[in-house]
């Protein structure tokens, strides 16, 4: 459940500043035509300019002169900090060995001033940066969208399937920004999504959390919940986003697990807008609309899992395949088959449990299948697709597990922090002190604020008293 990583070609201007305490010195003892072809590295450069008409373009030109190995991958720029100059420039390029570093560095010093390695590491996987970037790859799927698969309930069914092609083109032209698309669902599909909703409201009073069972009743009052109507995207996102900043976003069919998980780093979750084959209404082999709706979307209006669920794709961010797959595997047992312990009773939070009837009901009476959650435990655990969950684990509360998942994720090898901006909905790499600086900035404004909060609150309980 991977995609190969992606080149970030730009010539944006940007704010990225770099420790001068990563500055190392520059091997200059091998030659490219000398050097072994290795896997390639990410590599750094910093360097200042004074500004003269096509300074940059001699630059880029010598760069990509000295070397036929050398791939430019990015260029950042921001004004000098220096007075003698006017902007520094950051050039990120794949480098398999240190003399192409070495030649890189040789070519461009009678052009600019004061080049430096700033950063030599590992090839970090391409991840988005800003929400518009979902656009890539959005309408990349693994399976299902128009194209089923030969045991699929509508696989000989030639009028659902066409249903499924004009459903799935819909969300392939969607992009960022733009209202999501209605769709007008056919008898025959809000017939399924009837099925669906009474079993499954009927289970939801003595099987759901308790923030689903408070959520459901508004999703009824805002956003067209109800047996005989199948609600629309665009309402409910803009539900979500007035809850706790998610959003939903149409797509074609399953994601890989790097792409989905991205996807909510920016509180934005995927969703498909087709409903199941009507001959099973009570099972599907994929996530359908029914699924989504029903399962996934009640609980992202709650602030302590729409939390957790963003601590999944911050973590995915640049990560490697192997974190990846373990954070995926926790996603399974938590967002998709999670327990949860309330008032000293077992329910479920889990879409896949939420939008199941029959497991649904087994889950929470399963005690001998019941452990306590434990990310690193859990992201080593295998389970079946196709069959109820031999272990389900269960946790004390959202903003507990959450807590539990930001520990485990720092564990990651990833060689940078990062941290999601809501207001320009961007990622900021923190990777140099001026970012650090602002954060920590913002950090003490926020605790003046509480401060102050805290203050008001004890003066206005001391007068009332």
């Amino acid at each position: 459940m991977t995609m190969a990583a992606a080149v970030d070609v730009t010539d944006s201007i940007a704010n990225k500043l770099a420790d001068a305490q990563l500055s190392v010195d520059v091997p200059a003892t091998e030659t490219p035509a000398e050097a072994k072809v290795s896997t390639p590295r990410k590599t750094t450069l910093l360097f200042s300019v004074s500004d003269s008409p096509g300074v940059l373009e001699r630059v880029l030109t010598a760069l990509r002169g000295s070397s036929p190995n050398l791939s430019l991958t990015r260029i950042e720029s921001r004004p000098s900090l220096s007075t003698d100059f006017d902007y520094d420039f950051f050039v990120d390029f794949d480098a398999a060995n240190p003399g192409i570093t070495a030649a890189a560095v040789k070519s461009i010093e009678p052009l600019v001033n004061q080049v430096r390695v700033v950063a030599e590491r590992d090839p970090v996987p391409w991840f988005p940066r800003k929400i518009a970037d979902l656009d890539s790859f959005a309408a990349k799927t693994l399976s299902y969208g128009e194209e089923l698969a030969a045991d699929h309930p509508g696989f000989t069914d030639p009028v659902y399937r066409a249903r499924r092609e004009e459903i799935t083109r819909i969300a392939r032209t969607y992009r960022h920004g733009q209202p999501i698309p209605r769709i007008e669902y056919t008898d025959s599909e809000r017939a399924t999504w009837r099925a669906v909703y009474n079993n499954l409201t009927q289970l939801y009073p003595t099987h759901a959390c308790r923030e689903h069972r408070y959520i459901f009743p508004l999703l009824e009052q805002n956003c067209g919940y109800g047996p005989d109507n199948i609600p629309q995207l665009e309402d409910i996102s803009r539900f979500l986003r007035d809850c706790t900043g998610f959003t939903l976003r149409p797509v074609t069919g399953l994601l890989s697990a790097r792409d989905f998980l991205n996807g909510l780093a920016f509180r934005v979750f995927h969703s498909t807008q087709y409903v199941r084959h009507h001959s099973v209404p009570l099972y599907t082999p994929e996530p359908d609309l029914c699924h989504e709706l029903l399962g996934h979307v009640p609980l992202f209006a709650d602030p302590d899992f729409a939390d957790m669920s963003q601590e999944f794709g911050l973590a995915s961010l640049g990560a490697s395949d192997e974190m990846i797959e373990l954070l995926a595997t926790v996603y399974w047992f938590t967002v998709e088959f999670g327990l949860c312990k309330q008032n000293g009773e077992i329910r479920a939070y889990g879409a896949g449990l939420l939008s199941s009837f029959g497991e649904l009901e087994h889950s929470v009476k399963a005690f001998d299948s019941h452990r306590p959650f434990d990310p690193a435990v859990a992201a080593r655990t295998k389970y079946p697709i196709t069959e109820y969950q031999p272990i389900y684990f269960v946790t004390d509360s959202f903003a507990d597990a959450k807590e539990r998942i930001r520990r485990f994720a720092a564990e990651s090898s990833r060689p940078f922090s990062v941290r999601y901006n809501p207001l320009t909905q961007s990622v900021e790499i923190l990777d140099g002190n001026e970012r650090l600086a602002r954060l920590a900035a913002s950090i003490r404004a926020d605790m003046n604020l509480l401060t102050v909060a805290l203050e008001r609150n004890s003066n206005n309980a001391s007068a009332s008293s």
